[in-house]
């Protein structure tokens, strides 16, 4: 009899190749899945609901209350139309409700709710709401929250009634040690919720023995390689980047993949291309410092030597990858989550067979040098992340030897493998 498994997300779920790797591993290993997640009112390429297979399906709650999203369409209208637009909207709500005494007031006291802070407590409160309620409504055995910010929500699911599910707690990133995470609510939380768990995952091993200094035992460990590449995948599947960007055949492109972040490097990476003898430096994401990036690429008057491509779909990124001479992973050592990082974009590189300028912290460099798939800088030394990018375009050769060690690397860095690790974590979950 399969078992049912409720597993969250805070995210849209668009672009998250670890969840989707483990979901489609449990629901082709005898359970059946709901995926609850947040969804995006922007996009309209994505669902409430999608069945990824027969036993896989996604949930997204929505993201704003009714109320809220009212309000923001009364907000958009009183920009457009200044005052009167406001006042008509609001007028019209009022004779709607049958209130016009009480509407107004509280349209307007929403309104300047809506404006501060205070709304995102409202919209986070809401979503947990609604995704505790939907992880209520099927019978589960297992509940699995993907970092932190779903613990809450599998824990209340999972415990908070008289037979008592498994909660499964699936840390991808150091919650205590991480950008954006640096009041010390989180690790209060998560000391408070460790307790109460069944079983943890963690990305890595440095990893893994970080969290048996702060809470006392070692969780399972399951690294985030992707799924492995046909051979015959890698020489046809490829969009023409060359073509898309204007850019000459044989002109080597530089590829950074993944989230325009803080603490990524990618300022660094900036500044070394005027000291880079040739190549295009392409940048394949969005994030909240993109605005930064492309100003300061104008600034620099680098236009014609660096380009920006908005974020693909996960499924289709690996054939934008294959178009690159190099691939970059320069971390900076701004806490301990990206110091113990072994990234998904290293592999991810690999599997394309793309040499990497990376970082030289623990778990990445112990994978590039013992497999010599690339080489490892001072990632916060731009001047040092030049050097390495100048020897790999002057050394072809030893550059297309670094290809191939990555191919081969491959064959053992993938999911395909490491997924037996996933489900024996679970097969143990079972029996405790």
């Amino acid at each position: 009899m399969k078992k049912n498994v409720c597993m969250y997300v805070w995210n849209h779920f668009t672009n998250d190749a670890r969840v989707m790797r483990e979901c489609t591993a449990l629901s082709e290993n005898g359970y059946n899945v709901d995926l609850i997640c947040i969804d995006d009112p922007k996009d309209e390429s994505i669902s409430r609901y999608e069945e990824m297979n027969p036993h896989f399906h996604v949930y997204r709650v929505r993201r704003y209350p009714v109320l809220l999203e009212l309000l923001q369409k009364v907000y958009r209208i009183s920009l457009k139309h200044k005052m009167i637009g406001l006042l008509l909207v609001l007028a019209w709500l009022s004779s709607a409700f049958l209130a016009p005494l009480v509407v107004l007031p509280v349209s307007a006291i929403l309104f300047l709710f809506w404006r501060t802070k205070l709304s995102v407590v409202w919209v986070r409160g809401s979503i947990i709401l609604r995704m505790i309620a939907r992880g209520w409504q099927k019978k589960y055995d297992i509940y699995h929250s993907n970092d932190l910010n779903t613990l809450p929500q599998g824990y209340i699911c999972a415990k908070w009634r008289i037979n008592k599910k498994k909660l499964v707690y699936d840390s991808h990133e150091v919650q205590t040690s991480r950008t954006g995470y640096d009041s010390g609510a989180y690790a209060k939380m998560e000391g408070f919720l460790i307790n109460k768990i069944d079983t943890m995952i963690v990305e890595n091993h440095t990893r893994a023995k970080y969290n048996e200094q702060l809470y006392g035992f070692y969780p399972g460990v399951v690294y985030n390689y992707p799924f492995k590449q046909k051979e015959s995948v890698l020489d046809q599947e490829k969009v023409d980047l060359h073509q898309m960007l204007g850019l000459p055949k044989d002109e080597k492109i530089l590829l950074y993949q993944g989230g325009i972040q803080t603490g990524r490097g990618l300022e660094n990476l900036v500044k070394a291309v005027p000291l880079f003898k040739e190549g295009t430096l392409v940048f394949i994401g969005d994030g909240r410092i993109k605005p930064t990036l492309v100003k300061m690429v104008e600034d620099m008057k680098l236009q014609d030597r660096v380009k920006f491509i908005s974020k693909v779909p996960l499924k289709e990124l690996p054939k934008y990858t294959r178009n690159a001479y190099l691939g970059f992973q320069v971390l900076n050592n701004v806490c301990f989550n990206h110091y113990s990082a072994s990234s998904n974009k290293l592999f991810e590189y690999m599997m394309s067979g793309v040499p990497v300028v990376a970082c030289s912290f623990p778990e990445i460099k112990k994978v590039v040098e013992e497999n010599r798939i690339g080489i490892c800088v001072d990632s916060h030394d731009y001047e040092d992340i030049s050097k390495a990018v100048n020897y790999l375009l002057k050394e072809v050769e030893v550059r297309n030897e670094m290809s191939q060690n990555s191919k081969s690397a491959s064959k053992t860095y993938n999911w395909d493998l490491e997924k037996d690790k996933f489900y024996n974590i679970y097969n143990q979950l079972l029996i405790s």
